[in-house]
């Protein structure tokens, strides 16, 4: 298999395997030395020649008009190969900056540089009194990189993290600058760019007023009680999740995040639908120490120090694993999760945990949650690469009938010419993406695959 037919698929490495490096890039602009970087959970080694590191926006336009194919890529938590390049990859980590001159309480915002993580961001506004609506599980991930795929958290009544853009900076295929604001009529096709519009360099996100959570895990509900108590279940607080490992029809964990006034903490039921409260702090994967979590027990502290499951400075999750995600329609929500329940002794082998996440439907044309509220089913497993790209097709084949989509930074197999269907807007993105870039300089051959290729 050469090169272009392995990044024409979503199929990963693993990372100790790398194909043959290509003789010549073309970029003439310095770059930084090549490592072939793996990504975040060492699933996939990259296969760009040249990785370029800019420090301001004037570079990326000259590199981006001295490159004839350029990919940009952020924090590396993808698990496929949506930011991978056969040529050159442009990193916007030296983007860092946060520019606090529109948090007022009249309409406030925060602009910052691509490469600002979220969990840098956090604390910076709230000392200033804001906050963002939502934060995905993990912090560690850039603001670009995140709202590119329409990375998300959880809560019945919030968006993911990509409904809280309100302007974005891009240097497009001509090097030139483009300020793409809220009101403009392409604006829903170009928040979620799965990075093919151009080089986004820097997002203005809405803010709100700073405010306290809670945390509290509940252990052991009954699968049952999903069937006619689900949304209840997942309005229960700001944010929730629900983890399954698919054994003994039982949800193993329920994470209740709350806003509370400030240092109010939240009381603990004796009985959550069945579930009692846990008397220690947990990790989803019960094996894993619960030092790298995020506090519990009801504990009040700030909207960022609670509405991650995991800490800035430790390691998300289980670290080497692979990730998958499908979002189903919440209102069919129960229905998805016992098709899925009847694969369970197929997928216990080779899984960590899954989580259950509600996403509120958004308008953005490439969302997940686009014109519908949706439940996200996640799966986090084993680095058994082999073993769970052949499990995907049947997960697919059961979520079907609710016309699931994948998550775009995760691994899937369904065909493009599916994926079509399920996206309303996706001839209209497809017009977007090649009148910003005619000579398909920012697209690869996942996005060639599963977004052209229908």
């Amino acid at each position: 298999m050469d090169k272009r037919q392995f990044l024409k698929t979503t199929t990963t490495l693993a990372a100790g395997s790398m194909l043959a490096r290509l003789a010549n890039a073309d970029a003439k602009a310095p770059a930084e030395p090549v490592a072939h970087e793996t990504n975040w959970a060492g699933n996939l080694r990259y296969h760009a020649d040249k990785m370029f590191a800019p420090h301001s926006v004037e570079e990326v336009q000259k590199i981006v008009k001295e490159c004839a194919t350029l990919r940009a890529l952020g924090s590396r938590h993808s698990f496929n190969t949506i930011a991978d390049s056969l040529t050159n990859q442009i990193s916007l980590q030296h983007l860092d900056s946060i520019n606090l001159d529109a948090l007022d309480a009249s309409a406030p915002t925060v602009t910052v540089g691509a490469g600002v993580r979220y969990g840098t961001l956090a604390p910076v506004i709230d000392a200033k009194g804001f906050a963002v609506h939502n934060l995905a599980s993990l912090p560690h991930i850039t603001v670009a990189g995140a709202i590119a795929t329409a990375t998300h958290g959880s809560g019945v009544k919030n968006g993911n993290l990509s409904t809280a853009v309100r302007a974005l900076e891009i240097v497009t295929a001509d090097g030139e600058i483009h300020h793409i604001k809220h009101d403009d009529p392409h604006f829903p096709g170009a928040v979620v760019g799965l990075g093919s519009l151009g080089a986004v360099t820097k997002v203005t996100l809405a803010v709100q007023p700073r405010f306290d959570m809670t945390q509290v895990v509940y252990r052991n509900l009954p699968m049952a009680q999903l069937e006619h108590n689900l949304e209840a279940i997942m309005a229960s607080g700001y944010s929730v999740s629900l983890f399954t490992d698919w054994q003994n029809h039982r949800i193993a964990q329920v994470w209740i995040k709350n806003r509370v006034a400030n240092g109010q903490k939240t009381a603990i039921v004796s009985d959550f639908y069945g579930a009692k409260p846990a008397t220690r702090n947990m990790h989803p994967i019960e094996a894993n120490s619960a030092e790298n979590c995020t506090e519990q027990m009801g504990i009040p502290g700030p909207w960022y120090e609670r509405m991650p499951h995991f800490k800035m400075n430790f390691t998300p999750s289980n670290g080497a694993e692979l990730q998958t995600e499908y979002f189903v329609p919440r209102s069919r929500g129960y229905e998805a999760i016992r098709a899925v329940e009847t694969l369970s002794a197929k997928i216990g082998p080779h899984l960590f945990i899954t989580e259950l996440r509600s996403i509120a439907a958004d308008d953005l044309w490439m969302s997940m949650a686009y014109q519908r509220d949706s439940l996200a089913i996640h799966f986090t497993w084993k680095q058994q690469t082999s073993e769970v790209m052949a499990l995907l097709p049947q997960i697919e084949a059961k979520l079907a009938p609710f016309e699931a989509r994948p998550h775009w930074a995760k691994l899937f197999t369904i065909p493009p010419a599916t994926l079509k269907t399920r996206y309303p807007k996706h001839h209209a993105f497809t017009e977007l993406v090649t009148n910003h870039d005619p000579k398909a300089k920012f697209r690869n051959e996942f996005i060639n695959h599963n977004i052209f290729g229908a």
